[in-house]
């Protein structure tokens, strides 16, 4: 008999070559030809007993006959079907069971004929669809499993505001290590740090920072967060996503070896400074005891050109620590470069815009007299040091160009970091003051070398700066 069993049955060879595997196809139809041939034989035979019984009622003997055939053949193909039925309410149930997500059931047939490899093919689907299921629920486990111990905040908030998922980091960070989902958004937010409110008033992706981390206690230490965000539909209505990520200890790394960076440059241009000074005071010291004088002049005055290098260091220094802000005013460009090309020699390249912009002139002016310097400085030709201004769709881009050795890969890295010079009497603040005055307007600056040799350096500034 049919029925769902937890281990699945050995599938029988149902693809056998030769007369065998006919007469297994065949078995099905050869039993009911079998029964037929049954039943017909036992009426023959009883229809022939009563004819000598009753030779003159052939009417009788009809009745007589089917009242005996009939019952025999009801109850012998109802015992013939009641297994297949059995088959077909097992096929039933496990269907049933398969769309409700279990695969664990699978069926047996006794019987080596077509039902058999039906049987069969249903037990090998259970067995793909187990194993998928098996893969999906680890596949499940470990995504919910890097997604809980991540260490940046995940929120999924669905249309009107209910948080449909939070991680651990998330509901550390927002309420204490408590369950956040299906709180409102906006109940979530009315207990954190008004920064957060606002970088998310402000729409986009974007840096915040709040003095007291993300909760409301007074007195904590400053705390810098990144935030994503993210929307997309998911089962026909709209989500979004909410990544926040602490980048204060990252900040920190960064800000180290920074500082790192910086002090190895002053220690080593202290050095280049202090050790020859050193060196000549003993020497001077030494010619003197000799009464040898005639070369003190020689030694005075390179102990001044040294005092005086440390000195514009020192004071560089100063000026760049010490930027203050900008205060952008409206500039007429033919105006601005004509000043310029007054202290230093440059060609234009391309024509000026005509729309005047807004920036700080003597800031701008400071980062370009730099950026041209180093031009001429770098054994580019006079006349290849280029100046051009173009208009962008939503900003303005200042370009510097020389024919110089360029910049290796190396040098290009850390060309923007303050007092990084490759010259031996350089200070290395020229293009990290025009990246402070650059990023102090909103813009940036950029450095690549350029086809055939030399250096382009690209101020790129924003046009919608405030004016006084």
């Amino acid at each position: 008999m049919a029925g769902a069993e937890q281990q699945q049955q050995p599938r029988p060879a149902a693809g056998a070559k030769g007369g065998a595997s006919k007469g297994i196809r065949l078995s099905l139809l050869t039993r009911w030809s079998a029964l037929v041939g049954t039943l017909l034989t036992v009426g023959i035979l009883v229809a022939l007993a009563l004819t000598r019984l009753l030779p003159q009622r052939p009417g009788l003997v009809l009745a007589l006959c089917l009242l005996c055939v009939l019952p025999l053949a009801v109850i012998t193909i109802r015992a013939q079907l009641a297994p297949i039925l059995s088959l077909f309410r097992a096929l039933t149930g496990t269907v049933t069971s398969y769309q409700d997500g279990d695969f664990s059931f699978s069926l047996h047939w006794p019987q080596n004929d077509e039902l058999s490899d039906l049987v069969a093919a249903h037990n090998a689907l259970g067995a793909v669809l187990r194993q998928q299921r098996l893969e999906l629920v680890q596949r499940e486990l470990l995504l919910d499993t890097m997604v809980q111990n991540t260490p940046v905040a995940m929120l999924l908030v669905s249309e009107g505001g209910p948080v449909v998922y939070a991680n651990v980091a998330a509901r550390q960070l927002l309420n204490q290590g408590r369950k956040l989902e299906g709180h409102r958004l906006a109940a979530v937010l009315a207990q954190a740090a008004p920064a957060l409110n606002e970088a998310l008033a402000r729409g986009g992706d974007g840096l915040f920072t709040n003095g007291a981390g993300l909760g409301t206690e007074a007195g904590a230490e400053e705390e810098v967060f990144h935030l994503a965000r993210r929307s997309f539909n998911l089962n026909g209505r709209k989500h979004e996503l909410l990544l926040l990520r602490q980048l204060t200890l990252e900040l920190r790394r960064q800000e180290v070896q920074t500082w790192k960076k910086v002090i190895r440059v002053i220690s080593h241009e202290l050095n280049n400074s202090l050790a020859p000074l050193t060196s000549l005071a003993h020497s001077g010291a030494e010619l003197v005891r000799r009464g040898q004088t005639a070369r003190l002049p020689q030694i005075l005055a390179t102990i001044e050109e040294r005092s005086r290098h440390l000195e514009s260091f020192i004071l560089g220094y100063a000026r760049f620590a010490k930027l203050p802000a900008p205060r952008p005013e409206w500039q007429d460009w033919g105006a601005f470069v004509g000043h310029l090309a007054a202290q230093v020699e440059f060609a234009l390249a391309g024509a000026l815009p005509a729309e005047p912009a807004a920036f700080d002139a003597a800031q701008l002016e400071q980062a370009l007299l730099n950026l041209l310097k180093n031009a001429h400085e770098s054994g580019s030709p006079a006349g290849a040091v280029r100046l051009a201004v173009r208009r962008l769709q939503d900003g303005l881009r200042i370009e510097v160009h020389d024919r110089g050795p360029g910049m290796s890969e190396t040098v290009l890295t850390n060309a923007l970091v303050p007092f990084y010079s490759t010259k031996r009497s350089g200070t290395g603040l020229g293009l990290a003051l025009a990246r402070e005055i650059a990023e102090a307007h909103g813009g940036r600056i950029t450095l690549a070398n350029r086809a055939g040799g030399g250096l382009t350096v690209a101020l790129i500034l924003p046009l919608s700066v405030s004016c006084n």
